[in-house]
């Protein structure tokens, strides 16, 4: 009988599952130990939408727990964005569904990211992911979590890296996405992508099929309208025309500038300190950052800029909306027939000239 035969078929995978690793879970466990991250005693949130990439990493992360090469406590979180109706629900009720069956907890919540987009003024997708981030964040305070997972794979970095050539980023955008950075300033946990460096989304599909599990795809990644899919569907299958491992090579380029963009980043750390002054006055909230226009004039123009981008970061607390229109407006003052002139800021900063230093006020 067919269900017979079902039922056998599982059975034996449960067998094999139970002797050995699958392929999958043995290469994120060689990945989790070349990023270093702790494999005893520590509190992880995954993030899983119910795609084949976020479930194929929490499945692999149940394997090895089970194998006992891992002793961590997972939570597994899950964030309804409002945009599909029922398919959202539906999405939610999937993650809760495989997570009480490998008998972890579940923290599922909703947002209604249309809202979000009109009041923050930025895309759906934008105002989307920044939404997730926020949510993951609370919820690794909430639970003292180290690290906070994402299951971002190989694909993910190379859409990235032409979407941010497409935009005519620098060497930032260009780097991609790192495999590990802080969540974010206000919190001690980390943000991991275990998958980033060697999975593609071929292998987290089969993974899935493999462990007999269940997993969405979404509506939206298959919707043209947004540029990331057009690169997905379009852009990537012809450059694949050319080189048959683009995938592999975009993401190998991303790692090449990301050690370049650390080496220019340290030492623009290092001209910024050498450049600042901050001045005493009674009301410390409101010390201006001063910044040495002399200095910065001599040096060369790629190390000048990040010292900007990085002494604009320090005075807003962050660079959203920063271009480099912007950057490129603060650098302006540095000429000696600019003294006199503001350059606002978004968010309401601004950037003047006094004598030899540059002054940023909030």
């Amino acid at each position: 009988m067919r269900w017979m035969k079902r039922a056998t078929q599982k059975l034996q995978n449960k067998s094999r599952a139970g002797t050995k690793f699958s392929g999958f879970a043995q290469s994120l466990m060689r990945e989790w130990k070349r990023l270093d991250l702790p494999r005893k005693n520590a509190n992880v949130v995954v993030a899983v939408s119910g795609g084949a990439d976020s479930t194929a990493l929490l499945l692999a992360l149940d394997e090895l727990i089970n194998k006992k090469r891992l002793t961590l406590q997972l939570v597994v979180a899950h964030l309804d964005h409002g945009l599909r109706g029922k398919a959202s629900s539906e999405d939610a009720r999937l993650v809760k569904k495989l997570t009480s069956g490998l008998g972890h907890r579940a923290i599922v919540g909703k947002i209604d990211a249309r809202k979000k987009a009109a009041r923050s003024r930025d895309n759906l997708e934008q105002a989307a992911r920044q939404a997730r981030y926020e949510f993951l964040a609370r919820i690794a305070a909430k639970g003292r979590a180290d690290f906070v997972l994402t299951g971002h794979t190989m694909d993910d970095q190379a859409e990235t890296v032409l979407l941010n050539l497409i935009r005519g980023s620098g060497i930032d955008g260009l780097s991609g996405m790192k495999s590990v950075r802080p969540l974010d300033e206000k919190h001690k946990a980390s943000l991991a992508r275990p998958l980033l460096s060697w999975a593609r989304r071929s292998d987290t599909e089969e993974y899935c099929r493999f462990r007999h599990a269940d997993f969405c795809t979404d509506a939206m990644n298959l919707d043209a309208h947004f540029s990331r899919v057009r690169v997905r569907q379009q852009l990537l299958p012809l450059m694949q025309t050319l080189n048959a491992r683009i995938v592999e090579a975009l993401s190998r380029t991303a790692d090449l500038l990301r050690e370049d963009r650390a080496a220019l980043n340290a030492a623009a750390a290092r001209l910024l300190e050498l450049a600042t002054q901050k001045r005493s006055t009674s009301d410390s909230a409101r010390v201006p950052l001063m910044l040495d226009a002399e200095l910065l004039t001599i040096a060369p123009v790629a190390l000048r800029r990040r010292v900007l981008r990085q002494w604009i970061a320090q005075g807003r607390g962050d660079l959203r909306r920063i271009e480099l229109v912007h950057v490129l407006a603060v650098e302006s003052l540095l000429a000696v027939n600019r003294k006199g002139r503001t350059i606002e800021l978004p968010g309401g900063a601004k950037v003047s000239r006094k004598r030899g230093w540059l002054q940023f006020q909030r």
